[in-house]
């Protein structure tokens, strides 16, 4: 009833504005249009339509037509070729998105921590990570922005931004279907098409669905379920009115993943049951099944553009969105219920943001103004039921996080002369967070999920309270163009990432100086609140394109200053709770975020597309990029045994190699009456640490993969066949883990013999990347 309420709203604002827009039809949009005369892809990190070497930002754009000729499935495909990003699944999950620019984002999709990285779905940002592995199809392009982008994006920019940006609809009827067939029995197949509903093409409508399917890379062995499997539907439809000055676009997405909950291969013997390591790394045996691994989220936008004038532009940009996660995540990857996680993730929001650019000769401005009111409720069990002293016992966490935010920012560029221009930006930003937060013990599983266990002692946090944060963040950038093909600038800004309340956080476990030892509701406040983190950034850049633009290069120099580091995570622990009027210790699984750490950045983004042979015969294309950044903690405070130790010489920044990068070779010549185009290429990332703590058995050494495609286009684009190939040397890689072992509280070093930290098995787990893919896909155009 919500969905159809909105949706019909929604459609009543678009269907007043038709009204009023009965004019002529743009034969194409301006973007479009820029593009096929000059050959470059027009982006709009700014806000505003330029070309990548005009813009003054380090900005990597693949165009959709590039990432088809690529065969790339979903948006991580993208850190494969964007120097210093991290985009992966999420431990455990096919959907949920981990994200890092520059060393900053955020791997932990539990509610009450925000990202460091914004994801935005035509310029909607996305609030949660959940349903946020994007699925490419039916893409104009997709741009990442590197650096702070607090002036024009907001909060929770602090590394970059991803912007994924679908096509707009043609003047006239098309009709495209897709499939694709490949390893692991893959079968896709995508079916998109749109048509003018008038004559003058003033209404158009369009949509596309999407059924991507896989077979698991491996097989739970206990369950049988197949691991590491593709079960996905999508859905977009979208509404658009073009006036001769007026555009708006109505569009829904739906996506539906109902894929197997993805286990962890476990990389160290069981201590208890010494269950071997298993050979294949795809392979595990974990025993949770409950509730069934399934995720869901949809969404509605409404954008609104209007030129009253050759100077002003108007925009509005109106959208709600909400998912739905359910997944088992079971972290010892056993039979045995020794520490597994059942877990709902809960997530809404609804944003309004309104523009007014302005260009005027040498002055181009942006005004605006934006509004976000969110809540994200986890719930999960943590259950322990193989403890010796408290059998069957389980720690159930409900975190119910609210954010209400709002911002107004401005953007201003003064071309002081036809070659040097200064930008001035900023954004002031109030954001509050309220929190409801219950941790309480149970004997068997908690009635969240199915139990009908009784209770065990008095909540170890029971917590309800609002925090408000308020942040300026200014920008400033000088730029030089010499010429039309070069731009040079350099820029400082800032951006920062909300702060909020610990959702694992144990509140009993809060300083206090009351004598009973149980804190008050202040001290319990105080614990489990943490402040936002800031990022100051400096930038030097170089774009150009060179010899008759048959080069491109792009070159950033960057330093970031990175202070109040929030720094969440989870550890094996002891709660407090009244049995039967005792104070009691109780094992658990608790949260440990601070304020702790101060870090520091530099390094360097090359990034180049030369046309090496351009013939009648052919043409041979070399791209690469180059990534490099030294990270690392200057301060890290952690409290050891009572006493707050600086332990930075012992910590990495997470997710970061130091080296990335990528070269291809794309060799494009005619055959028959089409266009054949043969591709190779390899993508490298030295050594990356999972967590703060370095672990030499879930830390990934450096790697390479290696790809290939062989794509036929045939005349006018009619049809295509091409045959591509992934990771083909079949490389074993780790993108993510658990681990709850005893090590050194300095060092992090693990501690031998192995002793378990949380359960008795010992949890040391990890996921790894797509292993060797080959597939084929067919595309038609009517």
């Amino acid at each position: 009833m919500r969905k159809t309420a909105l949706l019909c709203r929604a459609s009543l604002i678009a269907s007043a504005f038709v009204g009023f827009t009965a004019m002529p039809a743009h034969a194409q949009d301006a973007a479009d249009t820029a593009e096929a005369e000059s050959g470059e892809i027009i982006v709009t990190a700014r806000r505003r339509e330029e070309t990548l070497v005009d813009v003054p930002i380090a900005i990597t754009a693949l165009s959709g037509d590039q990432l088809a000729n690529q065969g790339a499935i979903d948006i991580t495909a993208l850190a494969e070729q964007v120097p210093n990003v991290t985009l992966e699944a999420s431990r455990g999950t096919n959907s949920t998105l981990s994200a890092f620019i520059r060393g900053i984002g955020q791997q932990d999709p539990v509610s009450g921590f925000e990202q460091g990285v914004g994801i935005y779905l035509d310029d909607v940002y996305l609030n949660r990570p959940q349903a946020a592995v994007l699925d490419i199809y039916d893409v104009e392009r997709i741009e990442v922005l590197r650096g702070p982008q607090g002036s024009l994006y907001g909060r929770n920019t602090v590394g970059g931004a991803v912007k994924y940006v679908t096509k707009r609809l043609p003047n006239d009827f098309r009709l495209q279907l897709r499939g694709t067939y490949g390893s692991y029995n893959q079968l896709d197949g995508v079916v998109t098409a749109s048509a003018p509903l008038d004559s003058a093409g003033v209404v158009r409508v369009g949509g596309s669905f999407a059924r991507l399917t896989r077979d698991g890379f491996g097989t739970n062995l206990t369950t049988g379920a197949e691991n590491y499997d593709k079960n996905v539907y999508a859905a977009r439809g979208t509404i658009e009115v073009h006036g001769t000055d007026f555009f708006a676009r109505l569009s829904g997405d739906w996506v539906h993943d109902k894929s197997s909950a993805r286990g962890g291969h476990r990389l160290i013997p069981s201590l208890l049951s010494a269950a071997p390591v298993l050979s294949n790394v795809y392979d595990t045996r974990g025993g949770l099944t409950t509730p069934a691994q399934d995720v869901e989220g949809w969404g509605v936008s409404l954008f609104l553009e209007a030129k009253p004038s050759e100077a002003l532009t108007f925009r509005s940009i109106t959208s709600y969105r909400e998912d739905d996660s359910a997944t088992p995540i079971d972290f010892d990857a056993l039979p045995a219920v020794d520490v597994d996680v059942p877990g709902y993730y809960i997530n809404n929001q609804f944003s309004q943001e309104v523009q007014l650019l302005v260009d005027s000769g040498r002055f181009h401005g942006l005004v605006g103004f934006y509004y976000l009111k969110a809540s994200a409720l986890t719930q999960f069990d943590v259950r322990l039921w193989n403890n010796a002293v408290f059998p069957g016992l389980t720690a159930f966490t409900e975190a119910d996080i609210g954010t209400e935010t709002a911002a107004g920012f401005a953007d201003m560029t003064f071309d002081i002369t036809d070659q040097l221009s200064l930008s001035l930006g900023g954004r002031y930003t109030w954001d509050e967070r309220s929190g409801r937060i219950l941790r309480q013990n149970y004997l068997g599983g908690s009635p969240a999920f199915g139990g009908t266990a009784t209770l065990f002692g008095t909540p170890s946090t029971n917590f309800r309270g609002k925090a408000d944060f308020t942040k300026f963040t200014p920008k400033a950038t000088l730029s030089f163009q010499p010429n039309g093909d070069t731009t040079i600038y350099a820029s400082y800004s800032q951006g920062f990432k909300g702060g909020g309340f610990d959702p694992r956080g144990v509140g009993t476990s809060a300083p206090t100086t009351n004598v009973s030892g149980i804190p008050s509701d202040a001290e319990v406040a105080a614990f489990l609140t943490f402040r936002p983190e800031k990022v100051n950034s400096y930038e030097i850049g170089y774009k150009a394109n060179l010899f008759d633009r048959r080069v491109y290069l792009a070159a950033a120099g960057f330093y970031m200053d990175y202070t109040d580091v929030q720094i969440p995570g989870s550890v094996a622990c002891t709660s407090k709770v009244v049995v039967a009027g005792v104070v009691t210790q109780v094992p658990t699984f608790c949260g440990v975020v601070s304020n702790a750490g101060k870090a520091r950045m530099q390094g360097f983004e090359l990034e180049t597309r030369a046309k090496l042979v351009d013939t009648d015969s052919g043409t041979l294309t070399l791209s690469g990029s180059l990534g490099y950044i030294d990270a690392k903690f200057t301060k890290y405070v952690t409290n050891i045994a009572g006493t707050p130790t600086d332990v930075a010489a012992n910590r990495k920044i997470q997710n970061t190699p130091a080296w990335s990068g990528n070269v291809a070779l794309d060799y494009t010549m005619a055959l028959g009456e089409g266009k054949l185009s043969l591709g190779g290429g390899m993508s490298f990332k030295s050594k990356t640490y999972q967590f703060e703590v370095p672990n030499p058995y879930i830390d990934q050494p450096a790697y390479q993969l290696f790809d290939a495609s062989v794509v036929y286009h045939a005349p006018n684009r009619a049809w295509s066949l091409g045959v591509y190939g992934k990771n083909l040397t079949n490389e074993r890689y780790k993108t993510s883990g658990y681990t709850f072992m005893a090590a050194n509280a300095i060092t992090g070093a693990v501690t031998q013999p192995f002793v378990a930290a949380l359960g008795r098995e010992g949890v040391l787990t990890a996921f790894y990347g797509n292993p060797r893919q080959v597939y084929v896909t067919a595309t038609v155009n009517f």
